[in-house]
């Protein structure tokens, strides 16, 4: 069990997948720092993960020890990876008190000599339920308040914040309040009016309405690389190119030639070389103007000649060669789930600049306090 009850703690929980809670976190946490300077992490039950010296490590938890340097293991702050045969063997033989004893040293760990621990959870309040750790039972074990995240409009949002609220409410869990996030711009302030009402009647508080930003889900070319698992051709320095818009190259040149603008991917067999020439000879045609291809997949894992490959070395945007066809490709990269990466300092500014603007972060410091 827990032992350390004293240092301040907030948990953050979402209504539903790709709600951005991973986001929010990230943005509080640079918030939260101001005042209070020593910040610890944890995402006590995680459910995608890379290996770090061969241990299971949430990808959440990367991003934050890498922005932020948190100084703690990352298996602290990181004890439970779902493992793709983790639920079954849970259902087999039940092992829920060692899982509760890993949970509650890991966050002793992490909270040694914080001022504050920011717990993130994996998913809405009943995620984990299968095997006795749901969200709301992990917030009931750490003794945390909850933020809950949800996404944008007005009857959706309370709808799904009242159907968590009850299982938080049955593990006698506090809700500190709620964000709406990925509002349309232009309709900032309606929902934050209706929103407010309606979380008012529910006893909750509405704590930021946060705008859509497009930037944040667009995926960078080192991004698709890694979801592709694609072989880079040139030694290009700008592998975080984001790209804004994708064209698959089954055209001739000439009608090629009128997509190819600033942010686009192309996507093209490997043995079309005459556009991968002719990509190069567009962007030598404009070495004083902003235009530059985010980059090109060449799929099929069909290698280009020599002669192409001289000309891709000298490319400044990447080229990546793929094993997937182009549907295939193109497919992959529309469905792809955009996670903020170490490496994307541009959003990671954007992101910290919206919880500032957007987020009562006072409100929280003083529901702390309560």
């Amino acid at each position: 069990m827990i032992t350390n009850t004293v240092t301040p703690r907030v948990f953050i929980a979402a209504t539903r997948q790709n709600d951005g809670k991973t986001t929010i976190s990230l943005g509080l946490i640079s918030a939260l720092q101001k005042h209070f300077p020593r910040i610890g992490y944890i995402k006590p039950v995680g459910q995608r993960f890379v290996q770090i010296e061969e241990q299971n490590i949430d990808e959440d938890t990367v991003l934050m020890d890498t922005v932020y340097d948190l100084d703690c293991p990352l298996v602290d702050m990181s004890p439970i990876a779902v493992e793709p045969d983790f639920t079954r063997k849970y259902l087999q033989s039940s092992n829920r008190e060692a899982l509760v004893k890993k949970i509650g040293k890991a966050f002793d760990r992490v909270a040694w000599e914080r001022n504050f621990v920011l717990c993130e959870g994996s998913g809405h309040a009943g995620v984990g339920s299968v095997f006795d750790l749901s969200n709301a039972q992990v917030a009931a074990l750490l003794n945390a308040k909850v933020i809950i995240v949800t996404g944008g409009g007005i009857g959706r949002p309370i709808d799904e914040v009242s159907l968590n609220k009850a299982l938080f409410d049955k593990e006698e869990v506090e809700i500190i309040g709620v964000i709406v996030n990925k509002v349309m711009p232009d309709k900032v302030e309606h929902v934050a009016e209706f929103v407010r009402r309606g979380l008012k009647r529910k006893g909750l508080d509405l704590l930021g309405v946060i705008p859509h930003q497009r930037i944040l889900s667009i995926p960078s070319v080192g991004v698709i690389q890694d979801e592709l698992d694609a072989e880079l051709l040139n030694r290009s320095q700008q592998i975080n190119n984001l790209v804004d818009d994708v064209v698959v190259g089954a055209m001739s040149v000439n009608n090629a030639l009128r997509f190819f603008k600033s942010g686009v991917l192309l996507i093209t067999p490997g043995d079309r070389e005459d556009l991968v020439l002719a990509a190069a000879r567009r962007d030598g045609e404009r070495p004083r103007e902003p235009f530059s291809l985010a980059g090109i997949v060449l799929t099929g894992n069909l290698r280009p000649g020599a002669s192409a490959m001289k000309v891709i070395q000298g490319m400044p945007f990447p080229v990546l060669l793929a094993k997937d066809d182009s549907y295939q490709v193109a497919s992959k990269v529309h469905d792809m789930i955009v996670k903020i990466q170490p490496s994307e300092t541009e959003k990671i500014a954007v992101v910290r600049n919206m919880i500032t603007q957007h987020v009562d972060v006072n409100k929280i410091i003083k529901a702390l306090d309560d």
